[in-house]
């Protein structure tokens, strides 16, 4: 299109590219700063950035002072939940271990007044680890007659279970 114009005019183009670098050559760089009319020197605005810095830097702390005091405040308020459910839990448990206590001494209590080949028939159809429990809460005469009633390879087991169980309990 400036060619068009240059020859419009009947510019030679060595001339009208002469005429270009003269023109380019007026023009500031893009680098370059234009004072507007009416604004202040480079000086003042470094004052006035640098003035409004600590003001600017109070604030952004205290809003972060804010947010943290929230999240402390969440924090505090789950760990109080928290401490709740663990209390809830441990009377939960609480309880259980009464209620599987009574169950076990009402259990020992049923084959304690069992006749002795019917509480070796019993036993020896349970879980190994519940039948010796059970027998190592009975008096030992009971359970040593109890025994002798069973065939020998459950009296064996259950024996040895008994022993092993025994073992762990004295630490000696």
């Amino acid at each position: 299109m400036i060619l068009q114009h240059a020859q419009t005019f009947r510019w030679s183009r060595p001339s009208f590219a002469a005429a270009m670098l003269v023109i380019a050559a007026s023009v500031p760089a893009a680098t370059e700063t234009i004072p507007l009319s009416g604004t202040q020197s480079p000086s003042e605005i470094e004052k006035f950035c640098t003035g409004i810095a600590d003001a600017a830097r109070d604030r952004r702390y205290s809003l972060q002072a804010m947010e943290l005091k929230k999240l402390k405040d969440d924090v505090d308020e789950r760990i109080k939940r928290l401490e709740e459910k663990r209390a809830e839990y441990e009377s939960w448990m609480k309880r259980r271990e009464i209620f599987l206590a009574k169950a076990e001494d009402g259990v020992v209590k049923i084959y304690a007044s069992m006749k002795p080949d019917a509480a070796a028939e019993r036993l020896a159809e349970l879980d190994v680890k519940l039948a010796a429990g059970i027998l190592m809460k009975l008096d030992s005469r009971k359970a040593g007659v109890i025994l002798n009633e069973m065939n020998s390879k459950s009296a064996a087991t259950l024996t040895g279970i008994m022993a092993m169980a025994a073992r762990r309990e004295d630490p000696s």
